[in-house]
């Protein structure tokens, strides 16, 4: 008996730790640029072939309610990959190749934490976060990267900007080439995707394919151009959708579904100025730059069989800063130790009973303005100046009213230089509250019927301006924190 009690401890001892360890789970983010709500087959495009993200979108759970803190590239990677509002981490708006700042080196990000946690890590795409040396995404907790440090316009093919200097290509930190081949984007980055899986299969990895289309300027290639049925706009989304599937297949490949969680995002609404050359937000109303829907409402889909429901959606409001804390938790990395503004929605994401938005609400902000406020149900807009595309849209590529534009209002900075060089006229709301639940075009101010709910969301706004700022009020944020600066 003596042995046997013996060797029966030795036998747990020696097998407990297999018992007990459950390895991480690898996580697939995949984040397009530009891409409206509207686009995909699984949110109502009968036009534009999608299976494969369909696919996804059945296999997982699709959210209806999914939403970006700012509606322009630099501002929601931010969010996205420290947790933070944009405006917490002074990274508001877009950077271009004369920005000189980047996330600050105290920020923790999400790469950063799964790193130290013994993730692999590679990103393939738009970084957008700093192209100085010191922001490069390997040295920000990439371990590979391939790709551009800024939006694909910010070079010699910008649609309406001339004499910008030659966009460099970045393999690691050194510049691989210039004015690169844009047809060969969405593949280029779905292989290195795909080598990377293959590479790293036996160990835990982040794989961030933040892809370059379908920002303007748009290019599909030769595979694919003039494959779909409505034009080149069709053919970037469906050769999109293909590199999804080109990474879904290598996952199938090396037998890693049942422990890989996948997401799909877009980084902000469609670029509506630019005509056929943009996507579509649906229902929702105005696109990018706009903190209406169709600007920060975007398509967001998950999967993890065994953890995330199958077939499902789930229409309750989230937001990518939720999503840094979620995915730290369920890969066991430390959380950073800066305050952050999202909060762990694991229990919506794995669809428990019951379970509910952690937040009061959610704050939308266009730059250093806060514009718009949602609880619930419930979306306040405030009194603010936004863009509205100028005139009917065009064909070519060009934004709407291209070459009606006076030079002096080109070459202008804020609104107004942004609003003639894209093809934007600039309207004014008043203060306006919407039910989205009954109204999710945001057409029926009904601020008048409403006034509890509406004293009750500008409460939310006031604490918001204390701890972020907001430029319309001059509230300077009491928790913002600097970004980094290279010079």
């Amino acid at each position: 008996m003596t042995r046997y009690l013996l060797a029966l401890v030795c036998a747990l001892a020696f097998s407990a730790p297999t018992l007990s360890a459950e390895k991480p789970p690898n996580i697939v983010l995949i984040l397009a640029d530009d891409l409206g709500y509207g686009d995909l087959g699984c949110y109502g495009n009968k036009k534009i072939k999608t299976p494969n993200i369909d696919k996804l979108a059945a296999e997982g759970t699709r959210f209806t309610s999914f939403y970006v803190s700012q509606p322009v590239c630099s501002a929601s990677r931010a969010s996205l990959l420290t947790g933070c509002y944009a405006n917490r981490v002074s990274m508001a708006g877009a950077l271009n190749h004369l920005s000189k700042v980047g996330i600050h080196k105290d920020e923790r990000m999400l790469q950063e934490l799964l790193q130290a946690k013994g993730y692999a890590t590679a990103c393939y795409g738009k970084w957008h976060l700093g192209d100085r040396a010191p922001f490069l995404p390997t040295k920000r907790g990439f371990d590979d990267f391939a790709g551009l440090p800024y939006s694909n316009d910010n070079g010699p093919l910008h649609p309406t900007m001339p004499n910008l200097p030659a966009l460099p290509f970045y393999r690691g930190e050194k510049i691989l080439e210039k004015d690169p081949d844009q047809s060969k984007f969405t593949r280029r980055f779905s292989d290195l995707a795909v080598e990377f899986i293959a590479k790293h299969q036996h160990e835990p990895f982040f794989l961030y394919i933040p892809h370059v289309m379908p920002h303007v300027p748009i290019f599909a290639s030769p595979d694919f151009k003039g494959k779909s049925s409505v034009g080149l706009y069709g053919d970037v989304v469906e050769e999109l959708d293909w590199g999804v599937g080109e990474v879904l297949a290598a996952l199938k490949q090396y037998n890693l579904e049942k422990n890989t969680l996948v997401i799909f995002l877009s980084d902000n609404g469609p670029f509506l100025s630019y005509g056929t050359h943009a996507g579509s937000a649906g229902p929702l109303r105005e696109g990018k730059l706009t903190t209406f829907e169709g600007g920060v409402r975007v398509p967001g889909i998950a999967r993890w069989p065994g953890k995330v429901p199958t077939k499902h959606v789930n229409d309750t409001p989230l937001m990518t800063i939720d999503l840094l804390p979620t995915l730290c938790k369920v890969a066991g990395a430390e959380q950073p130790k800066l305050k952050i503004d999202g909060k762990d929605i694991a229990p919506i994401l794995f669809g428990e009973a019951n379970a509910k938005s952690p937040h009061d609400a959610y704050f939308f902000f266009a730059g250093d303005e806060l514009h718009a406020v949602r609880s619930g149900k419930w979306k306040l807009h405030l009194p603010h100046e936004y863009l509205s595309v100028n005139g009917p849209t065009r064909t070519d590529g060009k934004p709407a009213n291209h070459g009606k534009q006076k030079p002096e209002a080109m070459s202008s900075s804020g609104l107004r230089g942004i609003a003639s060089r894209h093809g934007y006229k600039i309207e004014k709301t008043e203060l306006a509250l919407y039910d989205l639940d009954t109204d999710i075009g945001e057409k029926v101010n009904v601020a008048e019927k409403h006034p509890d709910v509406v004293k009750k969301l500008l409460g939310f706004v006031e604490a918001a301006r204390t701890d972020l700022g907001d430029s319309l009020t001059r509230v300077k944020g009491k928790g913002v924190r600097a970004c980094g600066v290279s010079e």
